[in-house]
């Protein structure tokens, strides 16, 4: 099967579907040498931040099957499009619940205790010249998970032991989660005091954090982000964090990455990761191996491992 990759990716995903399927780096292509492969490629290889998959860039390719898509969020591909035109398209799911849970839950830490700060307290010398400023702390907090899906339910297990109590707002109500659930965002908002958002990104989605949650979340409320940046309206993020209606902020999401706002690095009370949510090298590994398997399985036998909701495929 031939596989196009549009732009460069881990050296698992590139070796491994180089093993088994014939790869055109797109990248290394000139417009002619694309033009002459177009009508054989069957597969796509992606990743979040890369070409956008849209309906635009799907249709060039007649034969096209497959998309195979790295990371859990798939907002770069449309996936609606590719569904509606018969075309499989996968993610890496599961893989990566345990660590960006991890990372959640860091991140929070880093937020509420101000941890990096406390580092640079050590590093600048300032600890000669007197102690670190005492913190907010995490006893007796509620915490409101925007997206109780497979990872939000891996970081209320770790919330739990914290001592934290959970409620969640999502499309619907689960039958077999006993967490409080609220139907409207800005009712969580103004009944917890941390907000955790791990929903995923999209039209559907975008700027669901927004001023009215803010405001309700009020101000000894922290947003966390280990979603997507285009979840959050981040000007009004910046101006109820400097205005202070909400106490502080913990982002390892942006809505244009790798660019950060300016106004948020002037910020020293919140705390800003580089979209590190399952970037160790364990968790990475799977995921590219997940992609490359999705790859091989549906050309050997027409089976996608993990395709998306939006994907209609029948054994």
């Amino acid at each position: 099967m031939d596989v196009l990759m549009p732009m460069p990716m881990p050296d698992l995903i590139v070796n491994g579907i180089a093993a088994s399927q014939k790869l055109h780096r797109m990248w290394d292509m000139s417009p002619a040498e694309i033009a002459a492969v177009t009508p054989q490629i069957r597969g796509l290889a992606v990743g979040f931040g890369h070409v956008p998959i849209n309906a635009e860039f799907m249709s060039r390719f007649p034969n096209l099957e497959i998309v195979s898509s790295f990371g859990v969020g798939y907002d770069h591909v449309d996936a609606k499009w590719a569904g509606a035109h018969g075309l499989i398209v996968t993610n890496t799911p599961d893989v990566l619940n345990e660590e960006v849970a991890d990372t959640a839950m860091g991140l929070l830490l880093c937020t509420i205790r101000q941890l990096p700060q406390a580092d640079r307290h050590v590093r600048s010398g300032a600890w000669l010249k007197g102690s670190f400023p005492l913190t907010t702390t995490l006893r007796d907090r509620t915490m409101g998970i925007v997206g109780l899906g497979r990872i939000g339910k891996a970081i209320a297990s770790r919330a739990e032991t914290f001592g934290l109590k959970i409620a969640y707002h999502g499309r619907s109500k689960q039958d077999n989660v006993s967490y409080p659930y609220y139907a409207s965002l800005t009712d969580l908002a103004a009944a917890v005091d941390i907000l955790m958002v791990i929903m995923p990104g999209g039209a559907e989605t975008k700027g669901l954090i927004n001023a009215p949650v803010l405001a309700a979340l009020g101000p000894n409320g922290i947003l966390i982000n280990v979603a997507r940046g285009s979840v959050v309206d981040e000007p009004a993020l910046i101006k109820a964090l400097q205005e202070k209606q909400i106490l502080t902020a913990g982002l390892d999401v942006f809505v244009d990455e790798p660019r950060v706002p300016q106004a948020l690095l002037d910020m020293d009370h919140i705390v800003l990761f580089p979209h590190v949510g399952s970037a160790s090298q364990h968790t990475r590994d799977a995921m590219a191996q997940l992609v490359v398997d999705n790859l091989k399985s549906w050309d050997e036998a027409k089976v996608p491992l993990t395709p998306v909701a939006e994907t209609i495929w029948k054994a």
